[in-house]
């Protein structure tokens, strides 16, 4: 098998989750903070999806999983631990060329789940490839303390130049000068140390422009804290 990495944008389509445990939960909570519109298809719901469920914030058809039901969505994640059921629905969605991922049967993934970190709108993914997703979670595990939260608000800001620079219709060759300097500043560093008036003399000699000129309110969260999710 041989897979490239891609983010896929599931923002407010349809997705399919069969099964109802601890790996379902992690699939439909990674699918509800991509802002996904959820459907899960299980007899029964873990405690933590049973208050999403109830909440309203998932749709779920208490029943197992029928063969027909699978078109019009966007995305499949099959974790029922019943292997034979598996098959059923990863052959449903070859048909229907819907992308799909079977729990621990990366044979029958169109696409596999990486280990994620996240700061913000920051994802790093890990893969190996389906041959082992615990080496995955460990090298998350050991990456994790090293990108701290002002990763988060580093993106917030690099974002924030980018639209100025944009706006302000610097040349792109310019452009793309000026962002490649600011991420190689000391900006990071301003940022987790919850300096941010040592942030706006960088963005000043970069760009001119302070985090307020950016529309950027100052970071009240303790922006120090690292690996904290």
């Amino acid at each position: 098998m041989g897979y490239i990495p891609i983010f896929l944008d599931v923002s407010g389509k349809p997705c399919l989750v069969v099964g109802g445990g601890q790996v379902a939960e992690r699939k439909v909570r990674a699918l509800l903070a991509a802002g996904a519109e959820i459907t899960i298809v299980s007899p029964g719901l873990s405690a933590g999806l049973a208050v999403l469920a109830r909440r309203g914030e998932v749709r779920h058809l208490a029943r197992r999983w029928r063969r027909g039901e699978m078109a019009g969505f966007a995305l499949v994640y099959a974790a029922t631990g019943d292997a034979s059921l598996h098959r059923e629905i990863a052959a449903e969605a070859a048909e229907l060329r819907i992308p799909i991922n079977v729990a621990d049967t990366p044979e029958l993934c169109s696409f596999i789940a990486p280990a994620v970190i996240r700061r913000g709108d920051l994802q790093i993914a890990i893969s190996t490839g389906g041959a082992s997703p615990a080496l995955a979670a460990r090298l998350r595990r050991e990456l994790e303390p090293r990108l701290g939260r002002e990763y988060a608000r580093l993106l917030e800001v690099m974002r924030a130049a980018r639209g100025r620079l944009m706006a302000g219709g610097v040349e792109s060759g310019q452009r793309a000068r000026k962002l490649r300097a600011l991420a190689d500043s000391q900006l990071r560093e301003c940022l987790a140390a919850g300096d941010d008036r040592a942030a706006d003399a960088i963005l000043i000699e970069h760009l001119g422009a302070t985090l307020a000129d950016l529309g950027l309110a100052p970071d009240d969260d303790g922006a120090r804290i690292s690996g904290t999710h």
